[in-house]
């Protein structure tokens, strides 16, 4: 039976933040992921978990500066993660080790680092031994902290230039650094976008037990898994199958997510799987 993880960055927006790990421990989740902790206290948010019985699955790395993570201010377009940035190798440690001290307070497994922009003038090649490098480095350190690394293929029309699109990609690029918690995060929203083929995506990649963590949405509009182009009863249904063992974060945006309850009432879709 697939495990569905709350990511409560776009689940919940009609509540206050801290209020929507109360909202998802009630309506049936035991896990919850989010984007960025870093502008709330590392106490309170383990309270939180810890409060409503709640397991943190996943958070992502700073997408910039340390100052602006912990602000809590990613207006900057370029504010798509350092991982893959060459010229930010400095920020992108000081980034890492902030994470693991998140992920270590929160008892948080696995930790998504976003590859970032292709830089003007440079082309994806021109990035990768900087992207390979840093991962290398960062799976050593999170290693040390009992942390699994993901990466994670993001469409370009969610986020124009994004380094890495593609599955087959993010699978060479785990090859090429060789660290065993170096994983891939495969959202099906975005491999739908980019490279469609679901099913079979699914049946190639899951047996090589090198997907960390699974993310999905509606598409084409990233609302719940029952609106849109995809029939994720039979993906999930595979997925099940194929005995994946991990999360399946529930990464969209409630279509009526702005009305009181609106969340909630939503997840008609989620009742027969919990």
């Amino acid at each position: 039976m697939p495990q569905f993880a709350a990511n409560i960055s776009l689940m919940y927006p009609e509540l206050d933040f801290l209020d929507r790990f109360e909202a998802a421990a009630q309506d049936g989740f035991k896990a919850v992921e989010l984007l960025f902790p870093y502008a709330y206290p590392k106490q309170e948010l383990a309270a939180r978990l810890r409060g409503n019985g709640l397991q943190q699955v996943l958070f992502n790395g700073p997408p910039a500066g340390l100052e602006q993570a912990l602000r809590g201010d990613y207006q900057d377009p370029q504010a798509r993660g350092t991982a893959g940035v060459p010229g930010r190798e400095a920020e992108f440690r000081s980034g890492v080790a902030l994470a693991l001290e998140y992920a270590q307070a929160l008892e948080c497994p696995r930790l998504h680092l976003m590859a970032g922009l292709v830089q003007p003038g440079l082309q994806r090649a021109d990035q990768l031994p900087t992207y390979i490098a840093n991962l290398r480095w960062a799976a050593l350190q999170a290693a040390a902290a009992g942390v699994d690394v993901m990466i994670e293929p993001i469409n370009l029309r969610d986020v124009p230039g994004f380094l890495l699109n593609r599955q087959d990609h993010a699978h060479a690029i785990v090859d090429e650094v060789g660290a065993p918690n170096l994983k891939v995060q495969m959202d099906l929203y975005h491999c739908q976008i980019v490279e469609g083929d679901l099913a079979m995506k699914l049946r190639q990649y899951l047996p090589t037990g090198r997907v960390g963590h699974m993310q999905f949405a509606g598409v084409p509009q990233r609302h719940e898994p029952d609106i849109g182009e995809l029939h994720y009863p039979y993906l999930f249904s595979l997925i099940d199958q194929l005995d994946y063992r991990g999360w399946m974060g529930c990464e969209y945006r409630p279509l009526h997510g702005g009305e009181p309850g609106g969340t909630s009432r939503g997840l008609g879709w989620l009742k027969p799987w919990l």
